[in-house]
């Protein structure tokens, strides 16, 4: 995932952006599930994900990559109701304990570092729902290309809004 020619990465995470929580059960809308896609094991957090999400997602100009926990579970699950191919995964690498206690005690999400390792100068989006500014700051001290940490509400997960911000900014890095 290298090379500032290539279109810009988007790393999008699940909970919050694409399944809302936080907020009262009763202000959460649910979508009837595809019944091809119905398992009675299934997360039922999963009811909450809108499938219009998934073209809203595919017509933004840049390659989506999954940076989640839910790792492999992300393209089994969530992309077949989005309707989304498999998407490429994060790999989250064990910090050292000096990166651990230095995120620690400066605030630092743990997903930070290895997003812009990942990046690798490379024009990036990262849209998740625990950004905060000591991650804006050490982005921008250390990632050598452009990059937009899209703070996403937890309890409306992406909205209209959102995705007008990111197709703007996405375009343009075009």
């Amino acid at each position: 995932m290298t090379g500032s020619a290539q279109r810009p990465l988007l790393f999008l995470d699940v909970d919050g952006p694409l399944i809302p929580f936080g907020a009262q059960p009763a202000t959460y809308r649910t979508y009837a599930p595809d019944p091809a896609l119905t398992d009675p094991r299934a997360n039922p957090l999963l009811a909450r994900l809108d499938p219009a999400h998934g073209p809203r997602l595919a017509a933004l100009p840049c390659q989506l990559v999954w940076a989640t926990t839910w790792m492999a579970e992300a393209n089994e699950t969530v992309a077949p109701r989005l309707g989304l191919p498999a998407l490429p995964i994060v790999s989250w690498p064990e910090p050292s304990d000096q990166e651990a206690e230095e995120d620690r005690r400066t605030g630092l999400h743990w997903k930070t570092r290895a997003l812009v390792a990942l990046a690798a100068g490379r024009a990036f989006v990262w849209v998740d729902d625990e950004i905060a500014a000591a991650d804006q700051d050490w982005v921008a001290a250390h990632h050598p290309g452009p990059a937009l940490l899209h703070r996403v509400d937890p309890r409306r997960g992406l909205t209209e809004g959102d995705y007008v911000e990111l197709d703007a900014w996405l375009r343009g890095r075009l």
